[in-house]
């Protein structure tokens, strides 16, 4: 009886997604086995020996295919994941681009990147080379269903590992057709490999012989985690955690560029990137012209169905979600915080909660001290450029930063003085192939993307030779 009930909870343990701009299910989708699991990775792991022989030529040849699959079929994908979290379907098409670009963009770049390095130390002659470490393991958030993996895994891929993707829940369809685009593409079967696993199955994973890696996107909590985990295990890992990224607005920044830029900084994905502008500083001589301004602004978004091209902010991703979007504009509320535009749910089915803009914020705020994952948003005042920068440091969190001036030169003096892993000037905070992305702190650590990213996790062997 008891070995029934062990076979029946095996078989039948599902995943269930849900459509959050309507509140109705969408696939269920079972999950696999620990053993079934651990049999796919032994797979995936055995292909890294003849994935890291091929040459780079067949590897380029595989990433351009792969650009054209995912544009071929753009709009399937693009549907599956505004269907799932919710995003806008205008930054669904953008985000399937964009894991188009990085893929050429790694087949001009990522020889040149992992070309070795002779080093003049003496002796006869000093090579570094960078060589694959084997299966890497990808445990990935829901915010940017294709382009968080494509980010992450195309970059270790191409330098000759081979992946295992372990997606959020509740974009599980999304994870399947990233694994479809690789297949049809033409990569080898077990290159690339989508798992539907339970987190008990996930730490057997990183445990396992045939994982040499791990990189998580997403909480704190489950970075350290798996950090710990990883670490327990003597295994290189890559965290890109929470962030509350300072939005400064110095006293002589263009306010109707800034506003503009604060609205897409904050509102984009309704408000669920990690590199988001979740708190704005702004000096007191422009406070009131610049929050009458990006109020306004705000104010004209049209809230809706993400499926229409027309709406330009849809649902947050759940429930719990929503309820965490209440409960930070109550406490905010209840502290003497001031609603410019929002600061409710709109409409009567799903997820909906008006893009909000708090004034009036005083540092006990939970607003202004935890990461606020939606379309909800502090303005902070300070007197001077000095007081900008230590309110923008005071966090747990280091991920990027944004500063609005006319004097370029101030600003990047400034942004040397922000503790973070990356700095805007005059733009939004936005990650690009050709730039190293992470964090510092509670953030995270490791960097993804660019030629410092591919080396993340390659063994950079050294060989010297004497006479």
């Amino acid at each position: 009886m008891i070995r029934f009930q062990k076979i029946t909870l095996i078989i039948f343990k599902m995943i269930t997604t849900k459509n959050p701009a309507t509140g109705k299910i969408l696939t269920e989708y079972s999950v696999m086995s620990s053993d079934e699991a651990l049999s796919s990775a032994e797979k995936v792991f055995n292909e890294s020996f003849s994935w890291r022989k091929t040459k780079f030529f067949e590897r380029k040849k595989l990433f351009i295919q792969l650009a054209k699959i995912l544009r071929d079929n753009k709009k399937r994908y693009a549907e599956m994941i505004t269907c799932e979290m919710g995003k806008i379907i205008r930054e669904s098409l953008l985000e399937v681009e964009k894991c188009a670009v990085l893929a050429e963009t790694l087949a001009e770049h990522g020889e040149k990147w992992l070309d070795e390095e002779l080093v003049n130390a003496g002796g006869e002659k000093h090579i570094i080379t960078y060589e694959p470490l084997g299966t890497i393991y990808l445990i990935m958030p829901w915010n940017y269903p294709f382009w968080q993996p494509f980010k992450v895994a195309l970059l270790p891929l191409f330098a000759g590992n081979t992946i295992i993707l372990k997606h959020a829940k509740n974009v599980t369809g999304s994870a399947i057709l990233v694994e479809e685009a690789f297949r049809k593409s033409g990569f080898p079967e077990n290159v690339f490999k989508t798992l539907i696993i339970d987190h008990d199955t996930s730490d057997l994973l990183i445990d396992s012989e045939f994982v040499q890696g791990v990189s998580l996107t997403g909480s704190v909590s489950s970075g350290a985690k798996v950090a710990s985990r990883a670490a327990k295990n003597i295994k290189k890992s890559v965290l890109e955690l929470g962030g509350s990224d300072p939005f400064i607005i110095l006293e002589d920044a263009d306010i109707e560029k800034a506003a503009i830029g604060a609205v897409m900084g904050r509102m984009g994905n309704c408000g669920q990137v990690c590199v988001g502008a979740k708190r704005i500083i702004v000096n007191e001589s422009i406070a009131e012209k610049f929050s009458k301004r990006y109020a306004e602004l705000v104010t004209q978004l049209k809230q809706g169905d993400p499926m229409d091209p027309k709406t330009d902010i849809g649902p947050v991703v759940d429930l719990d979600s929503l309820n965490d979007m209440e409960e930070f504009v109550k406490d905010a509320k209840s502290k003497g915080a001031k609603i410019l535009t929002g600061g409710e749910r709109f409409g009567n089915e799903g997820c909906y909660y008006k893009p909000t803009v708090i004034s009036q914020t005083t540092k006990d705020m939970s607003i202004i001290n935890e990461e606020v994952f939606g379309p909800v948003v502090p303005i902070i005042i300070v007197k001077d450029d000095d007081e900008a920068v230590r309110v923008a440091n005071k966090s747990i969190f280091g991920l990027s930063a944004t500063i609005w001036t006319n004097n370029l030169s101030k600003g990047e003096e400034l942004a040397r003085k922000l503790e973070c892993g990356g700095v805007f000037i005059n733009h939004i905070s936005a990650s690009h192939p050709l730039l190293p992305l992470g964090g510092i702190k509670m953030s995270g650590y490791g960097r993804e993307l660019s030629h410092i990213g591919i080396k993340e996790f390659m063994n950079i062997k050294q060989i010297s030779v004497y006479k």
